[in-house]
């Protein structure tokens, strides 16, 4: 799968962003926390685990999703930590720039 088909998804993004953040939750937990039913989650998880970002861990009956140790999780874990950073210097920059 490419990666536009991947990503394109604001589901699968928010998916991304909810465990690189809490670590490692089971479908169920993702699902109310995105107010989604189960259906749909384990769908996007699917196309996320196929493309080699998520991985599967059971514990006895529970099933538990994290980002995996690949090349592309740690790039999406990377975009994600990047995205969410406080641009505290942007502004500073800014002004820097245009009012020279």
């Amino acid at each position: 799968m490419e990666l536009e088909e991947v990503l394109s998804s604001k589901t699968r993004l928010r998916i991304l962003k909810l465990i690189y953040t809490l670590g490692q939750l089971n479908i169920s937990e993702v699902g109310r926390r995105i107010n989604m039913n189960y259906t749909a989650i384990s769908e996007h998880i699917k196309i996320l685990e196929s493309a080699g970002i998520l991985e599967l861990r059971t514990y006895g009956r529970v099933h538990m999703y994290r980002f995996s140790g690949s090349p592309r999780a740690q790039a999406i874990a990377k975009l994600i930590e990047v995205w969410q950073e406080p641009s505290h210097n942007s502004a500073g920059l800014w002004d820097k720039t245009i009012l020279g």
